[in-house]
């Protein structure tokens, strides 16, 4: 069976024949390139708990600056990024203003709360598109009665959001406001990477309106592990402490960390790829479009039957994610190519109930 096969669908893997699944889950579940790979064999290592990993090091710096800030952590996960961050800026009691469907507050398992004793509210927004003016009427300052808060978080992209990016503009305005509000900004840039192909901003024009940032190789850019918190030199001290005492200390990590590098310097303009095919899906299941995509999430919206349709999908080798029993995603990736799409199109139209359209060869 390939190699690239999806070993957690049993049919295919009972059917060494059956061609390997085209998985459209998540971009987490890229497999490391042949010469990813390579690079992780031939990595130089040391104990990064002594800060004495070299490839760790040399990654930690080159995210660092490619944002505009002081100093970058590896840590194990993006959720640890996000967490240890968060805890950064904010004190225990204090609390987090973010979008009602942020990954830090629907897919960290309450982490803020259970470890930290951070407070979270939640702003509703279109695809999670931050605006100012509905943040600012919420903030509470310090006061005898009520919660303070301290930190505004935004995700860019916006994983429920389908991928939307965040508009700069807002961004912007966030930046100058939290500056006279005396409060933190830290930003869920686990794909910011996509949201700079696909607006040309740079990632130092990114990182120079955040406090923090949590950025992950192991999305778009296809490295099998790890994020990287950035931000000053004093705050990154401190993460290390943090990230000791939640079990993320790692020892000779650079041969993840080399990952990391080869990913940075050979997978970053190729989003440009898994956009155009996100747009292919698009096209062809147009009505069933949630929303049009902006980077590499398309979401359909399926009229309650989501788990039935993702159960036929796999069993005709097209795995997707459910969202809500009425909702679908598909995530284009380092792993899916043409033919991919060409297939998962023939799948899902079917399944839908339409012809397949707007994604032939010709129109590439």
């Amino acid at each position: 069976m390939d190699r690239r096969s999806s070993a957690g669908v049993a049919a295919h893997v009972a059917d060494p024949f059956r061609r390997p699944a085209v998985d459209l889950r998540s971009d987490t579940v890229t497999r490391p390139t042949a010469a990813m790979r390579q690079a992780m064999a031939d990595a130089d290592v040391g104990d990064d708990v002594y800060a004495e990993d070299p490839t760790v090091n040399a990654l930690e710096a080159e995210v660092a600056a490619l944002f505009g800030h002081e100093a970058a952590l590896f840590v194990p996960s993006g959720t640890m990024g996000n967490q240890i961050s968060l805890r950064l800026l904010a004190e225990p009691g204090q609390e987090i203003l973010c979008d009602s469907d942020a990954h830090i507050v629907t897919y960290e398992m309450g982490a803020a709360a259970a470890l930290f004793g951070l407070s979270t509210r939640t702003i509703p927004g279109g695809r999670g598109r931050f605006e100012l003016d509905a943040y600012v009427p919420q903030v509470r300052p310090p006061d005898w009665h009520t919660v303070r808060t301290a930190v505004i978080a935004v995700e860019n992209t916006h994983n429920r959001g389908g991928g939307s990016i965040q508009p700069f503009d807002e961004l912007k305005a966030l930046r100058a406001y939290a500056a006279e509000a005396g409060l933190s900004v830290h930003c869920d840039g686990a794909r910011i990477w996509n949201a700079h192909v696909a607006t040309d901003i740079s990632l130092a024009e990114y990182g120079g309106l955040f406090d923090t940032l949590s950025v992950c190789p192991s999305k778009g850019l296809g490295a099998p592990v790890g994020s990287l918190i950035v931000s000053t030199r004093g705050r990154i001290a401190s993460a290390r402490v943090l990230r000791k005492r939640l079990g993320g200390g790692m020892r000779q990590a650079g041969v993840l960390a080399a990952a990391g590098r080869h990913a940075l310097h050979h997978h970053v303009a190729r989003l440009a790829d898994d956009h155009g095919r996100a747009r292919q899906l698009a096209e062809a299941l147009d009505g069933h479009l949630n929303a049009g995509p902006e980077t590499n999430i398309v979401v359909l919206d399926v009229a309650g039957e989501a788990h039935t349709l993702a159960a036929a999908a796999r069993d005709e080798g097209v795995l997707i994610s459910v969202v809500s029993p009425t909702r679908i995603r598909l995530v284009t990736h380092l792993d899916v190519d043409d033919d991919s799409i060409d297939r998962a199109v023939g799948v899902l139209t079917s399944l839908l109930g339409g012809a397949p359209g707007g994604a032939n060869r010709a129109a590439r």
